[in-house]
């Protein structure tokens, strides 16, 4: 039986209308971040779809195999064959994650140091990696024959971690179109629950909220039902967004979406927050997220940052370039000093294993972490972020490898304590911090206190603060940030 829309728009609409959050953004403002968001740092996306097993050029293949004379294209008909013969539907049967175990993954998050996990519930493509009433086009009913989301989700929590997940569905609407500008499998004449509706047009500029052909009042209901039935299913703690929910079109449906949720996790006494980007949402509506970049300063509102291991795609291929553990500890200081938290991504391969490119990443930030974890979980932003001559770059996509000196400090705060981060080890064991220069307290800029103590964690080190700064001597050898801990009288 067909999924009803119209019935399900209704029984929407009397849920926000029975809950104390309203369908407006007056209302929706007044939801607060949730305290143990506030606390949490660090987060694992999972990029992990049928893309997993095309496995070549990036996570958008789907997109670029229909895109004539792309590299995707050639690609695609030299190993596949011609696409009215072999479209990205027929990748379905081979995507069989015969090798995924939600436990093994989430073992090795948790080794991580993860507080909170967010794999993608469908992503651009329109593949449901979950059990759905609404489309047949899922993970439970072709491929793997798995509710994998749902798998995730249940081994999440087992582990201790705070589950989310993600939704790029509106990205949909154009995402596969290119299909229909040649003979393809694509026949044009696909109704709503297929993986290739409505693929209409793609808009010129993606990032423009009045693009058009603006999505149709059809496609946004369905949207609509889609993230809440991973609501519904799953109470996200964190409900992720991709860009293009901040189309004009959309708005009405967004409000909706957010309205619902909140009082959903409201009724179940359940916190959770919406990631956003690009001003999707009105300021003080949820929590911004900046891709594969930062800010330069800190912030007085909580964000957050999100990355790949992998530098080429966000799912799996075989030639992609991979950060280093380091490249990664050093950016979720960086970026935790500044009031965000890092949600790093892993792009399993389409049998359901993580790559050991990925895996020893993983385990090296955790190996850090349970020496160095307090100076990052549940601090705050101090009232400078950083000292140090390397600068960081504000803003969306301009994360690159820095090369930071053992004259680049980071700091947190949290109970009693300071943290000193310092990005690089000095090779003669010296640190000078020129921020906590000791000065009469008529002179004093900046809040410094009376040091009592300066500890170097994971090893031992010496201290004289004067007036040009704490000067620290550690012998301590490391190839990553290293933590002083700063205790008051």
């Amino acid at each position: 039986m067909k999924f009803d829309l119209q019935k399900e728009m209704a029984r929407i609409d009397d849920q926000i209308a029975k809950g104390p959050y309203k369908d407006t953004w007056e209302s929706i403002s007044t939801y607060p971040v949730p305290k143990w968001y506030a606390d949490a740092k660090f987060g694992i996306f999972i990029h992990f779809s049928v893309c997993s097993q095309t496995a070549y050029a990036n996570e958008w293949y789907p997109r670029g195999m229909y895109i004539q004379g792309t590299r995707e294209f050639e690609h695609h008909v030299k190993t596949h064959g011609p696409h009215k013969e072999f479209g990205y539907k027929d990748f379905i049967p081979l995507f069989k994650a015969e090798k995924f175990s939600a436990d093994e993954w989430n073992d090795l998050f948790k080794e991580a140091g993860a507080e909170y996990v967010v794999p993608v519930g469908e992503h651009h493509d329109g593949f449901q990696m979950y059990k759905s009433k609404i489309s047949d086009w899922n993970a439970a009913k072709m491929g793997p024959m798995r509710d994998v989301v749902g798998e995730m989700e249940d081994s999440i929590r087992e582990h201790g971690m705070i589950a989310g997940v993600s939704s790029h569905r509106i990205e949909h609407w154009w995402f596969l179109s290119h299909a229909r500008e040649f003979d393809s499998d694509m026949t044009g004449k696909e109704e709503r629950g297929h993986i290739y509706w409505p693929s209409m047009k793609e808009c010129e500029d993606q990032m423009d909220p009045f693009s058009e052909p603006t999505p149709s009042e059809e496609f946004l209901q369905d949207w609509l039902a889609r993230t809440v039935e991973l609501i519904d299913r799953f109470a996200p703690r964190v409900l992720y967004f991709d860009w293009w929910i901040h189309h004009s079109a959309a708005r009405p449906y967004v409000r909706k979406m957010m309205a619902y949720y909140y009082n959903h996790m409201e009724k179940l006494g359940l916190t959770g927050i919406v990631n956003y980007k690009y001003g999707a949402l009105p300021f003080g509506c949820g929590v911004p997220d900046v891709e594969r970049g930062q800010f330069a300063e800190a912030k007085p509102y909580i964000w957050q940052t999100d990355t790949s291991i992998g530098d080429y795609s966000w799912g799996y291929i075989p030639d992609n370039r991979y950060k280093t553990s380091r490249q990664i500890i050093e950016n979720l200081v960086d970026v935790v000093s500044k009031n965000g938290r890092l949600l790093l991504n892993v792009g399993p391969k389409g049998d359901g294993t993580i790559c050991e490119e990925e895996t020893k990443v993983l385990k090296e930030i955790g190996s850090w972490l349970k020496v160095n974890g307090e100076a990052i979980y549940g601090t705050k932003p101090y009232e400078r972020s950083s000292e140090g001559p390397t600068k960081v770059e504000d803003g969306y996509f301009t994360e690159t490898a820095k090369e930071y000196t053992s004259e680049d400090f980071r700091f947190t705060v949290k109970d009693d304590h300071m943290y000193v981060i310092v990005m690089k080890a000095s090779l003669n064991g010296d640190y000078h911090v020129k921020s906590f220069a000791r000065r009469r307290d008529e002179d004093q800029n900046h809040f410094t206190g009376v040091i009592s103590d300066v500890e170097v964690l994971g090893g031992s080190c010496s201290f004289q603060h004067k007036t040009d700064g704490l000067h620290i001597h550690s012998d301590i050898k490391s190839d990553y940030p290293v933590v002083f801990r700063i205790s008051f009288s």
